[in-house]
């Protein structure tokens, strides 16, 4: 390992996206702060590290932050050479009113980008979402790219996916009007599967084992864009080193979008012995649109149904060099992950 003389924060260390960064920038070298909520959370950071294959710690180091004080933000940045702004808000709960989730955004990416231009970072990379991109874009023949943007007041969009898209507007519009000498790159990822670090499993994971352990009886038409944590936080890294991507916003997903059909019979293909319980007929929308006038969940997944968001990653692939792993490897590290962290019984 060459020891790098550079520094980077990553904000939020027990995240599957961040975890999976903090991994790379230690095996190649570079010197790593994270921000933890609480410096409790330092064990499950060493916990995951040692899972993913790190067995030297020296050049990690531990800062307590959250996103919605300014309390610590200036002694994390200090001495930093780069920023992976990674974190987000975390809820526990919908919040009734949206301005709850959106504030603490926006007011924490703008928190981040304030302190890390004052110590003299030279570039920050933030995480966005691919919902900050592609919902509001109707022409299914044509490709999504980097160019498009979501209208925040789109009709049907999740709170969650407006706080993501005026958080990235905030930190363009404070790059523009007061950024001096801090450079931006974002990253947009699609969703986030690939191997998991420890038994805390994300959100997309959720849906695939609801998939396979018996929870759907059919499978609603729902079409996933997909791309695999490890790519998606090399992604990160390479945004970061490579001059090209300041000023620039990146797509990361695998390439095409996969139908959870589509996902059921790759599985019935290549791990037969998990699908035992999968349901093998398609849920009629109708029957869905129905559901979700009673049931939170159907009316949650509603918004996804019979849309395919195509969207391109040659961006990354031509500026960075990105070349991502296919939607198949990502699905099949995501299931053995859920049996490995007994998630799904097989």
């Amino acid at each position: 390992m060459i020891h790098s003389n550079q520094k980077v924060l990553v904000t939020g260390g027990t995240g599957f996206l961040a975890i999976h960064s903090i991994l790379q920038l230690l095996n190649r070298g570079y010197q790593v702060r994270t921000t933890v909520r609480s410096l409790k959370s330092k064990d499950k950071v060493y916990e995951m590290l040692t899972n993913g294959g790190i067995s030297d710690f020296n050049l990690l180091e531990f800062t307590e932050a959250d996103l919605t004080s300014d309390k610590n933000w200036a002694e994390a940045v200090t001495g930093c050479d780069f920023v992976l702004h990674i974190a987000s808000p975390i809820f526990i709960r919908l919040p009734k009113n949206e301005d709850e989730m959106v504030r603490p955004a926006v007011d924490g990416t703008l928190r981040v980008l304030k302190a890390s231009r004052n110590a003299g970072v030279k570039r920050v990379v933030m995480t966005s979402n691919f919902g900050a991109v592609g919902y509001s874009h109707r022409d299914s023949n044509s490709l999504i790219t980097e160019e498009s943007w979501t209208d925040p007041n789109e009709k049907g969009l999740s709170t969650y996916n407006k706080s993501k898209v005026l958080a990235e507007r905030a930190a363009w519009d404070f790059m523009k009007n007061e950024g001096g000498t801090l450079e931006l790159s974002v990253v947009n990822p699609m969703g986030i599967f690939g191997p998991s670090l420890n038994a805390d499993l994300s959100s997309g994971f959720e849906m695939l084992k609801k998939l396979l352990d018996g929870s759907m009886k059919a499978i609603p038409d729902i079409r996933l864009g997909i791309v695999d944590v490890r790519d998606a936080a090399e992604l990160h890294i390479l945004a970061m080193e490579n001059p090209k991507a300041k000023g620039e916003r990146f797509l990361a997903l695998s390439g095409g979008t996969m139908s959870l059909m589509e996902i059921v019979n790759l599985l019935r293909d290549k791990m037969p012995y998990v699908t035992t319980k999968a349901p093998s007929k398609a849920l009629p929308t109708f029957i869905l649109r129905f559901a979700a006038l009673f049931n939170d969940q159907a009316k949650a997944i509603l918004p996804l149904v019979g849309i395919n968001r195509n969207a391109s990653n040659e961006k990354a692939k031509t500026t960075l060099g990105w070349n991502p792993r296919s939607n198949e490897e990502a699905i099949t590290a995501t299931i053995i992950s859920l049996i490995k962290w007994k998630s799904l019984n097989v």
